[in-house]
């Protein structure tokens, strides 16, 4: 038998079958052929009862004794392998109802390990578009550092020039203004990206964790299922 068709439960209730059907036709077969040669010796016995002489009856009596002692040797024999067979079709039984549920537990692990691994992928998008977008507003916030520099020199020169001082100073001022305000929003916005960047790597740490925690216990069930299907295989050798 190969192992594919050992595993196959039709081929091994098949199998159970026909040994159950050879084991009943054999004892059948030793039951009659053991009532003919009883049935025999009863006739051999009646028809030299007149003439037989008590050596010759002791000698008969002997051998049904005898006879019968083989008969119920063969019988119980017969009812030891009965029991022995039924014990291991219910062995074999087990087995493979422990196989099953092996195989259905390695398969949930692996679904749950694909899911964990698909949610471990998006978290790294995330995180990659995150670090994204955060260096593009380090960038932006450079920019306008740089043009706040800028601002600030002219600022400094128009002031020194300008005939117009006041005029000129609420306007810059006014221009000064708006430019902090945009520079403490986009402060926030780079404030609230880096703690979405961090929550995201915290969340990534977890599901490696998670999935390192799933790769171990998948090798363990793949482990198991592997012992059990040599325990198996060394029963059905048996």
């Amino acid at each position: 038998l190969s192992v594919a068709s050992v595993e196959d439960p039709v081929v091994m209730s098949k199998i159970r079958q026909n040994l159950r059907e050879k084991h009943a036709r054999h004892i059948a077969d030793l039951r009659a052929y053991y009532d003919s040669e009883i049935q025999s010796l009863k006739q051999q016995l009646e028809s030299s009862h007149g003439t037989a002489s008590s050596e010759e009856l002791k000698k008969i009596n002997q051998s049904l004794a005898d006879r019968d002692w083989c008969n119920l040797y063969v019988l119980n024999r017969c009812d030891q392998l009965d029991a022995a067979l039924n014990e291991a079709s219910a062995r074999i039984k087990a087995l493979e109802n422990k196989n099953n549920l092996l195989e259905k537990q390695v398969a949930e692990w692996r679904e749950r390990f694909c899911a964990i691994s698909n949610s471990s992928r998006a978290l790294q998008e995330r995180l990659e578009e995150s670090r994204a977008a955060h260096k593009e507003k380090d960038n932006t916030i450079s920019r306008l550092r740089s043009r706040l520099r800028e601002l600030q020199e002219a600022f400094e020169k128009a002031y020194k020039l300008s005939d117009n001082k006041n005029t000129r100073l609420q306007e810059e001022n006014k221009m000064f203004q708006n430019l902090l305000g945009e520079y403490e929003s986009l402060g926030k916005e780079h404030e609230r990206v880096k703690d979405t960047l961090n929550t995201t790597e915290n969340k990534l740490l977890d599901a490696n964790t998670e999935i390192s925690d799933l790769k171990r216990t998948i090798l363990k069930l793949e482990a198991q299922l592997k012992q059990v299907e040599h325990e198996n295989t060394l029963k059905l050798r048996h």
